[in-house]
């Protein structure tokens, strides 16, 4: 018994050892905001106080508006190509939501989906917009969905792509990050901060089915708007929220035309999750082949011109 106690305490300070020296050469430093605000913001950039954050956005093109959600760990660029392709046609309003990109961490820590929802409503009153369509990606799905059930009179009308909402973390699939961080908080945020670059490129690789498509560029706006001050330590926080546990009750209060986008590869959200989603009246499901978790930046014109129909 003296044996294994004593190889136990070998094994733990050999660990403890080699998390410390770890964090001495490889640790990965927060990036502050204003620095990375001179590189990520742009000449359409605007920032709106909300809740004691600096909330960063952009409005282009004209006509209708079209509200877009990225998702967890992500930030507004993802929207870039539906941006450039639909701006012509449509007013596209797009933000960093409380605990990624420019805009970074709430002071409370709370991140579940009713903050979200209310963030949404404070964000388009500030902006000046009462009724617009509004679409969401992955979290942004969710946020998007339970916003237009929450206030039906302003989402003329709903596109969900790969929406989150019923998937549960510790079900087959999903990101390993996010279930790491949902199951381990203190370790994953260690982890993180020795490991930012490593984990932004494997969570690219499960996102997209043409790895292809994640250029060096993309890993590095990833991994350095994940380092803004505060984002890892949100991006936890996020993670003890999100259990995938709605109700398809929760869906009956929409009453927005929805249209379904879901890439057929999606390793984080099966596609066959869309079967919930179905359940809105007056919705459309279009399933892409051989794409992953987000066709807005995997296959931006066909996806785009799926939307462009809908949407007229």
């Amino acid at each position: 018994m003296k044996f294994f106690k004593s190889k136990f305490f070998l094994i733990t300070c050999s660990l403890l050892i080699v998390i410390i020296l770890a964090n001495v050469l490889l640790y990965e430093p927060d990036l502050p905001v204003h620095e990375l605000a001179a590189k990520y913001a742009n000449a359409n950039s605007k920032f709106v106080e909300i809740d004691g954050m600096q909330v960063h956005y952009r409005i282009e093109g004209e006509g209708e508006p079209l509200v877009l959600i990225h998702g967890t760990g992500s930030m507004l660029q993802s929207w870039d190509d539906w941006t450039n392709i639909l701006s012509p046609r449509y007013q596209i309003i797009r933000m960093d939501i409380p605990a990624f990109g420019l805009t970074g961490p709430r002071a409370d820590d709370i991140y579940n989906d009713s903050m979200y929802v209310d963030f949404i409503e404070q964000f388009v009153k500030a902006v000046g917009v009462d009724s617009f369509y509004l679409a969401g990606n992955s979290l942004g799905g969710l946020i998007a969905w339970k916003y237009a059930a929450a206030y039906p009179q302003k989402a003329k009308k709903l596109i969900l792509v790969d929406p989150a909402g019923f998937h549960k973390l510790n079900s087959k699939g999903g990101s390993f990050i996010f279930k790491l961080a949902s199951n381990f908080p203190t370790l994953t945020e260690l982890v993180s901060k020795i490991g930012t670059h490593f984990f932004v490129e494997k969570t690219l690789r499960e996102v997209f089915y043409d790895h292809s498509k994640i250029t060096e560029a993309k890993k590095k706006m990833y991994a350095e708007l994940n380092q803004r001050a505060g984002n890892r330590h949100s991006f936890v926080q996020r993670a003890r929220f999100a259990r995938g546990e709605c109700s398809e009750e929760e869906l009956k209060p929409i009453s927005s035309p929805t249209l379904i986008l879901w890439g057929k590869e999606d390793r984080l959200i099966d596609e066959k999750e869309a079967m919930h989603f179905k359940k809105i009246a007056n919705s459309s499901v279009i399933v892409y082949d051989k794409v992953g978790h987000c066709p807005q930046e995997e296959i931006p014109e066909r996806s785009a011109a799926d939307v462009m129909r809908f949407l007229r």
